[in-house]
């Protein structure tokens, strides 16, 4: 059976995705606990990743609608080349 110090979780390789540095305080956290500076820091920066995310989430949202908004013409544009054939 392998060492669980060589073991990785998937959630270790998401959080070491998603940030790093959070990865590494959280397997090797400061002595004393953390300081009012980093913790202010650590807000900071949970804000600035949920500010990227949800950007993020707005672009993959206006491309879906964009893309629904091209399949709607092409099917208009479509039914319209067929009633001028039918008619």
């Amino acid at each position: 059976m392998p060492s669980t110090d060589r073991v990785v979780a998937a959630s270790d390789l998401a959080e070491y995705a998603y940030c790093p540095r959070a990865h590494y305080y959280r397997h090797h956290p400061p002595a004393g606990g953390p300081s009012r500076e980093s913790v202010d820091r650590a807000r900071y920066g949970t804000r600035v990743h949920e500010r990227t995310l949800l950007s993020e989430q707005r672009r993959e949202a206006h491309a879906a609608a964009y893309v629904a908004g091209l399949g709607v013409g092409l099917l208009v544009l479509l039914g319209g080349i067929a009633w001028l054939f039918l008619h």
